[in-house]
């Protein structure tokens, strides 16, 4: 066993479906009009987290970064689980006061996810996938804007998950547009690096050449 499991919250962790049958996809070409399955596959963890983000933005939740579990050789997150913000329950804890108000209900036990590990490839792969949500969903119109769905959240507090969550996703689009570039710069740094290389051992070996000959 060279995995190791953290989570986010304290829920239990759910037993891993692996997929004997990957497909690939290009997440380039990936948007939030497709659904997850099982076999989905993604270039990177973010590169995930965006599109889920984007299709619970689309089917009106909000997604929440949940458990995780890290390498034991390197420590890099090599499987990830992306839930509904209403998964799991609120821990019960002493009131305080009470002429305190009560805080709203934002955990219900909500089941969707999505599941995704890193293979030896290098890609993200879908392990899993829970579609259906046990809380209604407030749907953006396709030609509607993003305040209609902020508008008829039921809670305040969703409604500022809801925003930082659409500048978060702003911010992983940038990101990754910059990510990006900086690959093709490096790429092709490399590539004319190796370039030079052959060029220098090309004239080394005429040099010497030359010398065998005198």
């Amino acid at each position: 066993m060279d995995e190791q499991l953290s989570t986010s919250d304290d829920g239990e962790m759910d037993q891993i479906v692996e997929s004997s049958n990957i497909k690939e996809a290009n997440t380039n070409e990936q948007s939030s009009d497709i659904e997850p399955y099982v076999g989905m596959g993604f270039e990177s963890e973010e590169a995930a987290k965006v599109f889920y983000d984007a299709y619970s933005t689309r089917l009106g939740f909000v997604m929440r970064v949940d458990a995780f579990r890290r390498s034991m050789r390197d420590g890099k997150v090599v499987w990830r689980r992306l839930v509904c913000n209403k998964e799991g329950f609120r821990k019960l804890r002493p009131k305080r006061s009470e002429n305190r108000k009560p805080r709203a209900i934002t955990r219900e036990g909500c089941k969707a996810m999505i599941v995704v590990k890193k293979e030896k490839t290098g890609k993200w792969i879908v392990t899993r996938f829970v579609r259906e949500h046990n809380h209604p969903l407030v749907a953006i119109p396709p030609n509607g804007r993003r305040s209609v769905l902020l508008s008829q959240a039921p809670d305040d507090k969703d409604v500022k998950i809801r925003e930082l969550t659409a500048e978060l996703q702003r911010e992983r689009r940038r990101s990754a547009a910059y990510q990006e570039q900086l690959c093709v710069v490096l790429r092709d740094m490399e590539e004319h690096s190796t370039y030079l290389s052959r060029n220098i051992e090309d004239i080394v070996q005429s040099v010497r050449e030359i010398e065998n000959k005198r």
